[in-house]
């Protein structure tokens, strides 16, 4: 007897008490991070606001009309809708979206007077809604909501004498979803895009200071410190919610602080040591003006208050000036190493004052666009009306895959809205809200996603004719199931994957509707058919519209922005052995500016997608910041080409020394760009001396400082484009890497 209680004592002790486990189960949907308790935390507050939006409408104040858009009104922007963000966040996103949701339902109510005039109105309004994810995350998170908000009045009957009630009950489930992501269940706090910056700017003040002491490089502990910094700012590792995608300039200036601290970041381990003699006093002095313009950019990011200029942008200008060729008698190795660290040194402080600058105007300091350092503060003094209309319109091609997404949803909505016009679908809107949840950005997604909705839904529909068979007229019955339906929708759906989510919500709109008019098991057969329509429309646009997605764009703009900076490079390294730099063509920066847009859309949308074994394995990130390097690099140094005495007595053999660097350069950007228009393997491509070599230099009269600068340049963008291709060499052993997506 005594093992056997003893047994049972320590099982009965194993078990945790019921009031214990619920408290753990509350605190792990409270503080949780996963996927289960974040949907969980969603399912609360949707399933609260909308019940309480539908209860009120229905049996307070016994209007069907307007319980029926305060619930889908509540499940549009809260449950259809994912729009980044923390709680607040997100009912801040909601609530400026209540006059686009007044709008939409007037829309919708007015137009469904004809089939026409419906499909018409969804073909404009699909595709602008669609296409308003090009201003940003949040927008594009709201907008599947946003286009509920127009399907669900644009059928008949055309009743507009209920607009009234339209109205109201789509602002009532509105305000309530707002209350529920501002009090329910707060997310927890994730490290924003500033913070990150600010942890960036401090590891790099750090570079900068071991680099004023011996040995005069850094550390292997310091350099594993700033790439690991500089990776904390990939957009795949940055929190949705937290990037700064957004067209205003306070975004764009926050998005150029990360790229100019990853910048910072690569450059200073690249500065090499000084070689046989000791450091420059003046190399020393600049070095420490870029860690304490870095301190000061670090504080104010967590501080939100703009630190100024500092001093270090008038020690580099006064740096550059003062900068000469040392001609007391050392060897042309000597002097080429010493040349060659200044240039480096000008490299990495030029990023510490566009760092320093763009932090700034993230916080809000207003500068003239003569104080920016560069050119590549255009946006400064442009108002943001103009910046979202400079960012829609350059989107505003075929090439674009915001355009693509825009046209694909419009089409296989208004496709869904003739059919369920024309056939006289009962619950028509069903089947576009089937086709606007189930079309993906690929056929192949699109296939596999339609092939587990129909066996989702055609589940739920039997279960659903089970229960409406059984409960028969009894709301009371379906008002006390339809919680916790909705309740397992929203948090089982987007956990378990679409087939459990069309079976669970054929099951919370057969309870909706069944309180809202006495309902038969027919219901559950109307809705299946809907799903069905709505999921075969979606598989043929998704076939006949860009059926390979963001994968095919993003190659095909990585390898034009590839190409681009080739040409840029040769067109910057010709004006700079010409002899002169006045009165030349400047380098094709438009060009290149806009091949980088369209490859960072492209590659934002290609982190949705599910990766395939045929897409070309590359550093995708490390592209776009070539393209960044380049971009500002060439404006930098035409700037400087021009004001400098020194470019115009460039020795013949400098100058053709440089225009090989840059044609190899060049040649080698527009090979891997091709290798990936056509879908070929790429290869890293090495044994050219790098532009840092100094055994590699001609001999002769020395060459003027911009010589340097510009092989300074050209030795960047060489590690960049290791970085680009080296994703090769391991995608043998394996699959691809983070880093490569």
């Amino acid at each position: 007897m005594g093992p056997e209680t003893d047994t049972s004592s320590a099982t009965v002790r194993s078990r945790p008490h019921p009031v214990l486990a619920l408290r753990r189960a509350a605190t792990a949907l409270r503080h949780g991070t996963g996927t289960p308790a974040c949907a969980g935390r969603r399912a609360v507050r949707v399933t609260v606001a909308a019940i309480a939006a539908f209860f009120i409408g229905l049996y307070g104040l016994n209007q069907p009309v307007t319980a029926t858009y305060a619930l889908f009104a509540a499940v549009a922007m809260a449950g259809l809708s994912r729009i980044p963000g923390t709680g607040r966040q997100r009912a801040a996103v909601v609530v400026r979206m209540l006059p686009v949701g007044w709008v939409l339902v007037t829309a919708g109510t007015l137009l469904a007077v004809r089939t026409w005039a419906a499909v018409a109105g969804m073909l404009v309004i699909g595709f602008l809604l669609a296409f308003a994810a090009a201003a940003g995350p949040r927008l594009a998170g709201a907008a599947p909501g946003l286009q509920l908000l127009y399907i669900l009045p644009c059928f008949p009957p055309f009743a507009p004498q209920t607009l009234g009630e339209r109205l109201g009950g789509m602002t009532l489930g509105i305000l309530l979803i707002v209350v529920a992501e501002s009090l329910l269940l707060p997310d927890p706090p994730t490290a924003s895009y500033r913070a990150l910056s600010a942890d960036a700017a401090m590891t790099a003040a750090r570079c900068a200071t071991e680099l004023t002491r011996p040995p005069w490089t850094l550390s292997d502990g310091a350099r594993s410190a700033a790439r690991a910094a500089g990776e904390a700012l990939r957009p795949s590792q940055v929190a949705e919610s937290e990037r700064p995608a957004g067209p205003g300039p306070r975004e764009r200036a926050l998005a150029h602080t990360g790229m100019a601290a990853r910048v910072l970041l690569a450059r200073l381990p690249e500065v090499p040591g000084p070689g046989h003699r000791a450091p420059h006093p003046q190399s020393l002095e600049l070095l420490h003006l870029i860690a304490e313009s870095a301190r000061r950019s670090a504080a104010a990011l967590r501080t939100g208050r703009p630190a100024g200029p500092g001093r270090l942008p008038a020690a580099l200008a006064l740096y550059r000036r003062l900068r000469t060729v040392p001609t007391d008698g050392a060897a042309p190795e000597t002097t080429s190493t010493v040349m060659y660290r200044q240039a480096m040194l000008i490299e990495a402080a030029h990023a510490g004052v566009t760092l320093a600058t763009a932090a700034d105007l993230a916080l809000g300091r207003r500068l003239r666009p003569d104080e920016t350092p560069d050119g590549s503060f255009w946006y400064v003094g442009h108002s943001t009306v103009r910046l979202w209309a400079h960012r829609l319109m350059a989107h505003l091609s075929p090439r674009s895959v915001y355009f693509q997404n825009a046209v694909r949803i419009s089409l296989a909505l208004a496709a869904a809205r003739t059919v369920a016009g024309v056939v006289s679908l009962p619950h028509g809107f069903w089947a576009m809200l089937a086709a606007l949840t189930l079309i993906r950005t690929t056929a192949a997604q699109t296939g596999a996603v339609v092939r587990q909705a129909l066996i989702g839904a055609l589940l739920g529909a039997l279960a659903a004719a089970v229960l409406l068979v059984f409960v028969g007229g009894n709301t009371t019955a379906y008002a006390v199931v339809l919680p916790v339906v909705m309740l397992a929708t929203f948090w089982i759906g987007p956990t378990r994957g679409v087939g459990w989510a069309q079976g669970l919500f054929t099951l919370v709109v057969s309870v909706v509707f069944a309180q809202l008019a006495p309902a038969t098991w027919h219901l559950a057969a109307v809705r299946f058919l809907d799903v069905l329509t709505g999921s075969v429309i979606g598989l043929v646009i998704g076939l006949l519209a860009w059926p390979r997605g963001a994968h095919e764009e993003l190659r095909r703009d990585v390898a034009a922005l590839l190409r681009t900076i080739g040409s840029t490079i040769t067109s910057t390294t010709s004006i700079l052995t010409a002899g002169h730099a006045e009165g030349r063509d400047r380098p094709h920066l438009p060009s290149l500016q806009h091949a980088l847009m369209l490859a960072e859309s492209s590659f934002a949308q290609y982190q949705s997608e599910p990766r395939r074994a045929d897409t070309p394995v590359a550093d995708w990130q490390a592209a776009l910041m070539a393209g960044h390097h380049a971009l500002r690099g060439s404006r930098r140094l035409v700037e400087w080409g021009e004001s400098d005495a020194g470019v115009r007595s460039l020795e013949p053999a400098y100058g053709a020394r440089l225009a090989r660097d840059g044609a190899e350069l060049a040649r080698q950007y527009e090979l891997v760009g091709t290798l990936l228009a056509g879908a070929r393997p790429l290869s890293s491509l090495s044994g050219r001396p790098g532009p840092g070599d100094p055994d590699a230099r001609p001999h002769g009269a020395p060459a003027p400082p911009v010589y340097y600068d510009a092989e300074a340049w050209l030795q960047g963008l060489a590690v960049d484009l290791d970085r680009i291709t080296a994703a090769t060499a391991g995608a043998a052993a394996g699959p691809p890497s983070k880093n490569a997506g």
